[in-house]
């Protein structure tokens, strides 16, 4: 017989929970946000009638998206506020660099007399010190810990919880586990750990959700044959979100764990949908964004490129088969950055401190002037500005046999940058192409074009601090 749904009464009404809380990133966002609004409106009394206050909005404007670009709202900078809030001044300065340009190139903004540029910058970054300062002293108070209580002790409870402590969007978790005799065994690694608080849930989830205080409820059972399916449902039905493990995790990390990914969730869940309409947008976003970066570098590039004929009197261009969208294969254009006889070999990774790779080519690579030619790529329909990293033929047909669902990527044009490049370094082994590929499947399955923008704008961050470049 199945144990009665407990029904609701007033009193229950207390115990319903919040629904999970905002993330800390966006949570630092918007206190960013709402205090160079305050700096701005103390700027605009400060300055009288006579300056036009949507051209003084210029400056923090600029300033909260260079905080954004510059990663200082990533779990890594949130982690460590101290370091990061070294980038601040360099936000506010971008900025101000910012919103100087635009005056002077587009009159429609009006006049803003110049001493108040580097002002408003000053105040600025107090604005970015102060509410880093903030939000550690809301961080000291538990305002961003989340309580999850997850369905389930064994293995994938465990994966659930190791990945949350090192990718979690939330930053801290205060977690208990619900057992019953449907939960399984109890995996050895949270039995060993005292402070994990594993409850038994005596043919009643939601009293124990209850008790704990749960913001969310996470089903991770490893064997879903027999799962309590009405006791959950009465979690539900009293104001409990209960998320399945997959979606949740999801949610949390910003990717598609591959190692964990079940084949029917990805079938049933939201995403892949590509519209006319977003691909048009999309194709216009590349042509604009290519074509702005285009002009504004060539200067760079030219020099570049006589840097590396001047190196060995060799060809600047380094021609290169690719794959794009649907298999297709393209001649990508890259500044040369290996010796000429690089592959007499035949092709194979680019490996750590490459001895095939040029004194000028491990500049151009380091300061990604290299990629730059790939703008002609995207402005001629090959690629788009943001996707996944096209791969050589090659190396795609022995990794679609390896990797399941690394045929997916291709349903999207390649990028110069994407959602792998901004949060992960570069790869050349197979474990590197199986991390990379949780990101690609991310963006493909939430495609859309406000993403491509916060991928562009992120990959400010990884032009001015490369890491692992090969």
């Amino acid at each position: 017989m199945e144990p009665e749904q407990p029904k609701r009464t007033p009193s229950d009404s207390t115990a319903i929970p919040p629904r999970p809380p905002i993330g800390a990133g966006t949570a630092l966002l918007l206190l960013d946000g709402g205090l160079a609004v305050v700096v701005w409106l103390a700027a605009t009394v400060l300055s009288g009638p006579s300056v036009d206050p949507l051209a003084l909005l210029l400056v923090p404007a600029g300033y909260v998206l260079f905080l954004y670009a510059l990663g200082l709202h990533r779990r890594d900078a949130l982690m460590n506020l101290g370091r990061s809030s070294s980038r601040v001044p360099l936000a506010a300065g971008l900025g101000a660099l910012l919103a100087w340009a635009m005056v002077a190139v587009l009159p429609m903004f009006g006049v803003l007399p110049l001493p108040l540029i580097p002002a408003t910058a000053l105040g600025c970054c107090a604005a970015g010190l102060a509410a880093r300062a903030s939000f550690s002293l809301l961080r000291h108070r538990q305002i961003f810990h989340r309580r999850v209580l997850i369905v389930g002790a064994g293995k994938q409870a465990w994966d659930l919880v190791w990945l949350l402590r090192n990718e979690g969007r939330a930053l801290n978790y205060d977690i208990a586990f619900a057992v019953d005799n449907a939960a399984g065994l109890i995996d050895e690694r949270l039995a060993a750990e005292p402070g994990n608080h594993i409850i038994p849930a005596s043919g009643s989830y939601l009293s124990v959700a209850r008790s704990f205080g749960a913001d969310e409820i996470v089903v991770a059972l490893d064997e879903r044959r027999g799962m309590p399916v009405q006791l959950l449902l009465a979690c539900r039905t009293a104001g409990f979100p209960v998320t399945e493990y997959l979606t949740f995790l999801e949610r949390e990390i910003h990717r598609i764990d591959i190692k964990r990914l079940e084949l029917s969730w990805l079938l049933y869940a939201d995403g892949f949908t590509f519209g006319l309409i977003d691909r048009g947008l999309k194709r216009l976003l590349d042509i604009v964004v290519s074509a702005t970066v285009l002009l504004l570098s060539s200067p760079f590039l030219l020099a570049a490129a006589l840097a590396v004929k001047l190196g060995d009197r060799g060809p600047v261009l380094y021609r290169q088969a690719r794959v794009t969208r649907g298999g297709q294969v393209f001649r990508i254009m890259k500044l040369r950055t290996m010796r000429v006889d690089a592959e007499r070999h035949g092709a194979v990774w680019a490996a750590k401190a490459d001895p095939r790779i040029t004194r000028i080519g491990n500049f151009l690579r380091r300061t990604r002037l290299d990629e730059l030619p790939q703008l002609l790529n995207i402005l001629s329909g090959d690629m788009s500005f943001v996707g996944p990293r096209p791969e050589r033929p090659e190396f795609v047909a022995g990794l679609i046999e390896q990797l399941p669902l690394y045929a997916e990527r291709h349903v999207v044009k390649a990028g110069l940058t994407g959602w792998a490049q901004v949060n992960y370094p570069y790869g050349a082994s197979l474990d590197d192409a199986r991390s990379k590929l949780s990101y690609d499947l991310y963006y493909v399955k939430n495609f859309s074009v406000m993403f491509d923008l916060l991928i562009i704008m992120q990959t400010i961050r990884v032009v001015l601090w490369p890491d692992g470049v090969r």
